[in-house]
Formats: C-alpha cells, sequence, structure tokens
C-alpha cells in the first residue's frame, strides 16, 4: 500500500505562488493515477487535479485550469501541485491520494472514492 507525506503549504497573498510535494512511500507508485484535492472549512472535499501513472496525461477542476499545474516525478515517488496566482478561495488544506486501482483512470474523474491511501494534508491559506 502506498503512503503519502504532503509539504509545502502556507501563509502567501493572493497573487502569490506555492509549490506542494507529496512524496509517497512504496515500489509501485508509478503504477498509480494521483489527485490532489482540498477541503475548505465547512465544506466537501473537492477535486484539484489528477495525473495519470505516467505523467503524460492531467486533468484539472474548472476552478483551478490555467492557473494550477500537477506533474509528477516517479524516480522520486514525488507528485508536485504548482499554485499559481493565487486566490482566497483557495484557501483549504490540500491532500494528495493515489488510485486505488492501478492504471485506472480516476484521476481523470476526480471522485474520491476511487481514490485511497490518503496523506495528512498540508494547510494553503491565501490572504486578501
Amino acid at each position: 500500500q502506498v503512503q503519502m507525506v504532503e509539504s509545502g503549504g502556507g501563509l502567501v497573498q493572493a497573487g502569490d505562488s506555492l509549490r506542494l510535494a507529496c512524496e509517497a512511500s512504496g515500489r509501485t507508485f508509478r503504477r498509480y493515477g494521483m489527485g490532489w484535492f482540498r477541503q475548505a472549512p465547512g465544506k466537501e472535499r473537492e477535486f484539484v487535479a489528477g495525473i495519470n501513472w505516467g505523467g503524460e496525461s492531467t486533468h484539472y477542476a474548472d476552478s483551478v485550469k490555467g492557473r494550477f499545474i500537477i506533474s509528477r516525478d516517479n524516480t522520486k515517488n514525488t507528485v508536485y501541485l504548482q499554485m499559481n496566482s493565487l486566490k482566497p478561495e483557495d484557501t483549504a488544506v490540500y491532500s494528495c491520494a493515489a488510485e486505488t486501482r492501478a492504471f485506472g483512470f480516476g484521476w481523470q474523474n476526480g471522485r474520491p472514492a476511487d481514490f485511497g491511501s490518503w496523506g495528512q494534508g498540508t494547510q494553503v491559506t491565501v490572504s486578501s
């Protein structure tokens, strides 16, 4: 089973950038699509971005499209989320997760039920 540890969150101003990282344990990381999700206080968990097992294909929520970039380095067992032009509404706890199914397509659908091995999350706070 793959386990995740996120890092890179913090307090920034609107318009700033942050880069999140999620390091996974386990030698099977490269077989799984990955996703970034976020959850703001009092709100449901929201899909942010997904990437396939090889890193060739990505999918984004409309709310972050054009501002966020997901990528992965399978040699480092790490997936990244580059967040640019941050807005106060991006404030949330950001978590990464691996699909429960190897070589699956959950990264396209963004359904939390398709993902397991959730990390603890990293707080991102954007001030106006």
